[in-house]
């Protein structure tokens, strides 16, 4: 489940860097940044809850 997280942030890192690059996807910018906060949340929640 770990795994597929990481794989999610590293996907979502990626949208973000190439909406920041590339003039006029400033939109796939921040649909990139929302989903890598929404998913490392996810991923903190996760790891808390497996830790107990």
């Amino acid at each position: 489940m770990l795994g597929l997280i990481g794989l999610l942030l590293l996907v979502w890192l990626v949208l973000v860097v190439v909406g920041a690059v590339v003039k006029g996807l400033f939109w796939l910018l921040i649909i990139g940044a929302v989903l890598f906060i929404a998913t490392a949340a996810v991923g903190w929640v996760k790891r808390s809850a497996l830790k107990r």
